[in-house]
């Protein structure tokens, strides 16, 4: 691997955005796609599949064997709100690598008590998610889960502008409507707003906190395997 090659993905990684190198197995020449380039790129369909899967693997292309090596940042999921599906939702996330933040200004709810061993931010999300927090990019996950609108359209916004491959807030559509009229008139249009899984989670009839959690882990994982092509920020 050549000195610029390494510096592109060297450059990706560190600013959080994917890159896929193809490596020509007969004569060794590399090159590297970047996400924002993979809609124009002549292999995009099987870029675009290889990067919702983040794995790397043989493939061929005009009769070519090809390598494509996935660089893929790791995926983040925000949670907002220490509430008791969150409870549920943390412990299912970590055993899918999931990097896990919870996100909650009520510091009766947000303790070290409840929620062992996850990055816990006590602060309202506007703050917690800004550029000295943790800011948001499109591999982050967040779930809007306190049913207050006063924290979750915060997150909500941020997750939209910054847009989050999955957004979630949880409510019913009563709620949900209310919600879109709020971001309406705060200059969101219904592109942006539709983006928004709600109610949360796949519809299993869901019924538990911890049949909720499953739900939103399923609809997440759905999200982050459907290929993309779009062009990246």
């Amino acid at each position: 691997m050549n000195l610029e090659i390494l510096a592109i993905l060297n450059a990706e990684r560190a600013a959080r955005r994917a890159a896929i190198l193809i490596t020509d197995v007969d004569d060794g020449t590399q090159r590297v796609v970047r996400e924002a380039e993979i809609a124009t790129d002549p292999l995009a369909e099987d870029l675009a599949r290889r990067l919702a899967s983040g794995k790397s693997g043989l493939g061929e292309a005009a009769g070519r064997p090809l390598f494509f090596t996935v660089q893929a940042p790791p995926v983040r999921l925000v949670v907002i709100g220490a509430v008791h599906i969150s409870q549920a939702l943390c412990p299912m996330a970590a055993v899918l690598d999931l990097s896990v933040t919870v996100i909650d200004p009520r510091t009766a709810f947000a303790t070290p008590e409840r929620f062992p061993g996850i990055d816990l931010v006590p602060e309202w999300p506007d703050d917690a998610l800004s550029v000295h927090g943790a800011p948001l990019d499109r591999y982050c996950a967040v779930a809007a889960l306190t049913h207050d609108p006063k924290i979750d359209d915060l997150a909500l916004a941020a997750a939209l502008r910054a847009e989050c491959f999955y957004v979630g807030a949880l409510g019913s559509r009563k709620t949900h409507a209310a919600r879109v009229a709020r971001l309406t008139e705060a200059g969101f249009d219904g592109a942006q707003i539709g983006r928004i899984a709600a109610p949360i989670g796949l519809n299993i009839g869901a019924v538990s906190p911890a049949e909720i959690a499953l739900a939103i882990l399923a609809q997440i994982v759905a999200a982050q395997r459907a290929p993309r092509l779009g062009s990246a920020a």
